[in-house]
This record gives C-alpha cells, structure tokens and sequence, in this order.
C-alpha cells in the first residue's frame, strides 16, 4: 500500500519568512531553508497509508479552535550544547494556546491509529541544518540576536501538508487548510 510523509504546519506570513531568509549569515556548512519552507511543525507523520489519510483529514477537519497571536523572538540550536544540527527561532515560552492546538493535532493522529511522537514537544521554526559546522561557527550569528524579536504571527489557521524527499531536498504540498472557528 502506498504511503506519503505527512506533517502538520502553521504558516508565517511572506513578510516574516523573508525576514528570516534575510538572517542567513552565510556559514559554510550551514544550508538555510527555503523561503517556502520556513513553517512551524505542530506533528509529523511518517509513512501513513492513503486509507488512514482520508480519516486523519476528517479529524483534522474537525478541529476547533480560536485565532491567537504567537511571538517569533529568541535564537538557538538543537542540541543546545555540543556540535549545532539545527538553528532555530523560538515562538514564546509555552504558549498555552499553541500547545492546546499541538495536543489536538496528536489527539487526531492518535484516533487514526498513527504513532504519535513520544519526545517532549519543543514548538520552533527551523531556520537551518548543519552539517560539519561547529559550535564557535555559530556563536557570534546566536550572540547577535540573542534578543531577536520579529513580532508577532496571527495563527489563524494550520495546514496539512504532504512532503515528498527528492535530490534536490523535500517538496512540500498543502494539502488541507483548517481556519479558526
């Protein structure tokens, strides 16, 4: 049975994303996102098969919830110490409103049957991979925008994409949209 790479996303708004591509301070062996890419992850779902898409569109379609705004401030990497795989802006400190959508998301891959990620949830927008790059590489780019505030992103809506793995990195599809209720 043929499966698809899914994974749950809310969107920035272009003026956001371009903001951040701007960030980019060119260091070798960091390869920043694509300015389409740049989303924030609230579930991925690996290899799910096309009968169990069709009803996790149903429960996701079925979520409520209310439009809130999310602050985009604070750089950092994962992991926090040691060599850098990712760099990353943060969206506040817990915000109760993200992690109730975040749980309703799980909630829904959950009735579907798929395997819902164990590890805590550490809700960011990727800025960045690694590869080979040091963490004194990175450090004067994190020093410079230790206080880094964008602003803030109305959350009035998250997506279902799929995500296909080609040479040339991941093409991400929409392939649902669910908006405030």
């Amino acid at each position: 049975m043929k499966t698809e790479r899914l994974f749950v996303a809310v969107d920035l708004s272009q003026t956001i994303r371009q903001f951040l591509i701007d960030l980019d301070p060119q260091i070798r062996g960091v390869r920043w996102v694509a300015a389409e890419q740049i989303h924030l992850t609230l579930g991925f779902f690996g290899d799910v098969p096309e009968d169990v898409d069709a009803k996790f569109r149903e429960e996701l379609s079925a979520i409520h919830f209310g439009a809130f705004f999310l602050p985009i401030a604070g750089v950092g990497t994962f992991p926090p110490k040691g060599t850098p795989k990712i760099i990353w802006i943060g969206v506040g400190h817990g915000h109760p409103h993200l992690f109730q959508l975040h749980k309703r998301v799980s909630d829904a891959a959950l009735a579907v049957g798929l395997d819902p990620d164990l590890r805590p949830w550490h809700p960011h927008i990727t800025l960045a991979r690694c590869r080979d790059v040091s963490s004194q590489s990175v450090r004067k780019f994190l020093q410079t925008n230790v206080d880094l505030d964008v602003g803030m992103v109305h959350v009035e809506a998250f997506h279902l994409y799929s995500s296909q793995l080609t040479p040339a990195g991941p093409i991400h599809t929409r392939e649902l949209t669910v908006s405030w209720k």
